[in-house]
């Protein structure tokens, strides 16, 4: 049985680990030509930086490498360590991540994982009951499994985890009862990534509110404590819940969780989150606690054990308050409708005043909306729900079995005409009680993430909690928000926006042709957003990203951005891939997908590394697959080797060539450009020593001075730089049996690879050190991998357009003459 929490005693594993090549100088380097390095300092911050709040500075070491006489290699580590025992401490100043040494840190890896959404006997069957009684002990694995999943995302370079948790996981028995034995087994668990050279951060987890409600997080006792009956949600309209009892495989069920977030059940409950004093005031729980001070105080309660249980330990990075809030029905300027840019419309949608209905118990009629093109889906016909006229609302619940928002004058029913009537159209949108016009952003999600952050970084046991980031994300589907100003703007913060092709998304399917969703909902001409190829799918996704991370800039400054979740669909195009084990559109998606991400400069956490993953029943969630990694296929032998090189770690894994590749993990200076081609193995990178004065005005680009884009980070006021060597990540899949071939350094740089660390070390000579001194490298393998070059438009179909072109100029000819 949980227990109350109680403190926990700290643990944690430090771990340390060898080819040489130079460049011929052009004259003998000594002594007095080395730059000189100090051993210590604090950096100012960069007047570039105009919106960031008072981050603290980094605090910064002399890396080894700034000796004149070290070799290339020379450390132990690797280049995808990030524990602290390699990198001194991550930290972050303007856009960038940075070690201890004023290295830039690009940081990716996975989410880990999605069966942390569900409880280990999570039971379909006899879902929704035993709520209470549940154990998330062993999500995301057992801990004896821990060793061989932590050395496989080293092996495959996927150090940096978003650490998934849930609100249920914790506090699933009641309020203030917290499960002493999840929180225990979640401490031994992030005790151990540093040993692997893993960090992570933990993030709540939730979609649609709950499990209840057709999704992942709360527990079932915050919904019962509003007033919903757990037993009649389903059938009243109040969610859709067949896809958390193991469904939404089939093609009339596939993708319909997210349209839960307008359903009465989740909508209801975000709303009394956030602004239940505003919108919900009569609604006052047994302790005589208002709805949004219970749900909230009990939240902080939750994440303040979190924070204290695990916030010490050096595995930990930070923390993620909650994944893709939502508003509930907060700004919704119609009960008659949802927003089509931002809210799934597929399936049977019932609109804000239709849930009403459903969920008090009358049948109502709703617009069903199919998939279409080029727009995802159109509106298609009519669906009777809830027929039998089940009630969402308990009787013996807090509104008396009444619908919350009827109590609220919301709606209300006309007996004369036996149909229900809108009394307060714009209701969500402007106080009850005054009038003034509300925002979500600013009104209710900035005051509560500041009251959260304030409470975990308290929470965090030996004074720690200063020096954790926290992760923040927008609504799904929303660029970061202009309102996000300094003022609103945490200490350490790093925006984790989330990015899904949402066509592929939508149809499971990905082809020759993509299209550019993202853009058309934003009023693109529907020409410029479609796409042909590989190629095309490279450029399309790199577009839509870049647009996603530069308007965090525009609105945030020079702070990180990391993509907290990006994926894709391991079941898409009809499984075929499940039989045929042709994987080519999974591979070419995924390829495409971080080419994009790439070519913006910016991390992620790729959605996502699951344990529990099976051909048959995928992530188990939803219908989702998207696990690249498949525990049905892996080697799963006691004797398995958990080092760097062994290839037994790979057995399981799908699409390997274009989820495992190279990058610039630490780099001695600011990344400019990376480019890799996964058909041959060869990439190029770029990047430039920085300018650590902020008055410097000769160093900043003049293209720095417009608005900032993802290819031109400033230059000036960086950190000071207290490394000359940038490591890279070349895994060895590529590299085993191939001959490494680098080029393009200028003389007397010096580089080393090592295959069983996976790292391509790289040291300039002292005097390319000069701030302004580009730095540029081409790396390429022989034999190349092979692969099929990625095509184009004009590669597919050059005859035949030539040919069309010639015709119409010779009727145009024909007809002058």
């Amino acid at each position: 049985m949980a227990e109350p929490h109680s403190p926990l005693d700290s643990s944690f594993i430090l771990v340390g680990s060898e080819q040489s090549q130079v460049l011929p100088p052009s004259r003998p380097l000594t002594a007095t030509s080395e730059a000189t390095f100090p051993s210590s300092i604090s950096t100012p911050t960069s007047p570039l930086d105009s919106n960031v709040c008072s981050d603290r500075s980094p605090e910064l070491t002399q890396h080894p490498s700034a000796d004149p006489n070290y070799v290339p290699g020379s450390s132990s580590s690797w280049a995808h360590n990030w524990s602290p025992n390699a990198t001194g401490g991550i930290q972050t100043h303007g856009r960038h991540f940075l070690d201890a040494y004023g290295r830039v840190c690009n940081l990716r890896g996975v989410n880990l994982s999605g069966n942390c959404k569900t409880p280990v006997d999570d039971d379909h069957a006899t879902f929704p009951s035993g709520a209470e009684s549940v154990t998330f002990v062993g999500r995301p694995f057992p801990l004896d499994e821990a060793p061989q999943h932590l050395a496989r995302l080293r092996r495959w370079g996927l150090t940096f985890v978003r650490f998934l948790i849930t609100w249920e996981a914790i506090e699933h028995e009641g309020p203030g009862i917290y499960d002493v034995a999840y929180i225990s087994y979640l401490r031994s668990v992030l005790s151990l990534l540093p040993q692997y050279g893993l960090t992570a951060f933990v993030a709540l987890h939730q979609d649609v509110w709950s499990r209840y409600s057709g999704g992942s997080g709360a527990p079932g006792w915050t919904l019962e404590h509003v007033g919903f009956d757990l037993d009649t949600l389903e059938d009243s309209g109040a969610a859709w819940l067949r896809g958390v009892r193991g469904g939404g495989h089939t093609e009339d069920e596939r993708g319909l969780w997210p349209c839960g977030y307008q359903k009465l059940a989740a909508a209801t409950m975000a709303t009394c989150f956030w602004a239940g004093d505003t919108f919900a005031p009569k609604l006052r729980m047994k302790e005589g606690a208002s709805v949004q001070r219970f749900l909230q105080d009990a939240f902080l309660n939750m994440w303040e054990t979190v924070a204290r249980a695990v916030g010490d330990l050096e595995g930990v990075l930070g923390f993620e308050m909650m994944n893709e809030p939502h508003r509930g029905y907060i700004n919704l300027p119609s009960l008659h409708e949802f927003d089509y840019n931002t809210d799934l419309h597929l399936g049977d949608v019932p609109s804000a005043f239709e849930s009403f209905l459903l969920g008090a118990g009358h049948p109502t009629e709703v617009n069903r909306w199919t998939r279409s093109f080029p727009l995802p889906t159109r509106r298609t016909g009519r669906t009777l729900l809830n027929a039998n006229g089940r009630k969402a609302w308990r009787e013996d619940g807090p509104t008396g079995g009444r619908d919350l928002w009827e109590m609220h004058g919301v709606w209300g029913w006309d007996s004369s005409k036996n149909a229900g009537v809108v009394l307060r159209e714009s209701y969500f949108v402007k106080d009850p009680s005054t009038g003034r016009k509300l925002d979500w952003y600013t009104d209710f999600y900035y005051p509560f993430l500041k009251r959260w952050e304030e409470r975990v970084r308290g929470a965090v046991p030996h004074g720690l909690g200063h020096k954790k980031l926290v992760f923040v994300e927008p609504i799904p589907n929303e660029f970061c928000p202009p309102s996000w100003t300094p003022q609103h703007q945490l200490p350490n913060m790093i925006f984790a926006p989330h990015w899904y092709d949402l066509r592929v998304l939508f149809d499971k399917a990905h082809g020759e042709f993509s299209v550019n969703v993202q853009g058309l909902s934003r009023g693109m001409f529907p020409l410029k957003a479609f796409y042909w190829g590989h190629k095309g799918a490279r450029d399309n996704f790199a577009v839509q990203i870049r647009s996603l991370v530069e308007a965090g800039y525009r609105s945030l400054g020079e702070r990180p951005v990391i993509i907290g979740e990006c994926g894709v669909p391991m079941d898409m195009n009809g499984r075929v891939a499940f039989k045929s084990g042709d994987w080519t559109w999974q591979r070419r998606m995924m390829d495409a997908m971080i080419s994009g991400l790439e070519r913006a400069n910016v991390g992620f956490t790729l959605w996502n590394y699951n344990p529990d993953n099976n051909d048959t029943h995928g992530d188990d969630w939803n219908g989702e697959n998207f696990s690249w990694f498949s525990n049905g296929r892996a080697n799963h032998a006691p004797s398995l080797s958990h080092t760097q090189n062994s290839t037994e770690l790979d057995d399981g894994g799908r699409i390997l060539d274009a989820v495992v590749r190279p990058y610039a993990a630490k780099t001695a200076g600011i990344p400019l450009g990376f480019a890799y081609e996964m058909a041959t193995g060869a990439f190029t990178y770029s990047w430039v020593v920085p300018h650590s004065s902020p008055s410097d005005a000769s160093a900043v680009d003049p293209k720095q001075l417009g608005a900032p884009t993802v290819h031109t980070p400033p230059s000036a006021g960086h950190a000071p730089l207290l490394a000359r060597e940038t490591e890279i990540f070349i895994p060895a899949q590529l590299a085993e049996g191939r001959k490494l071939i680098v080029d393009g350094l200028r003389q007397g740089d010096q580089y080393k690879y090592d295959v069983e660390r996976q790292t391509l070390f790289i040291l300039p000579r002292a005097q390319g050190q000069e701030p302004g001194t580009k730095h540029h490298v081409n790396v390429r393998f022989f034999p190349p991998v092979g692969g099929v070059m990625p095509n184009d438009l004009w590669g597919d179909f050059s005859g035949t357009i030539s040919v069309v072109i010639a015709a119409l100029l010779a009727f145009f000819a024909y007809l002058l003459l």
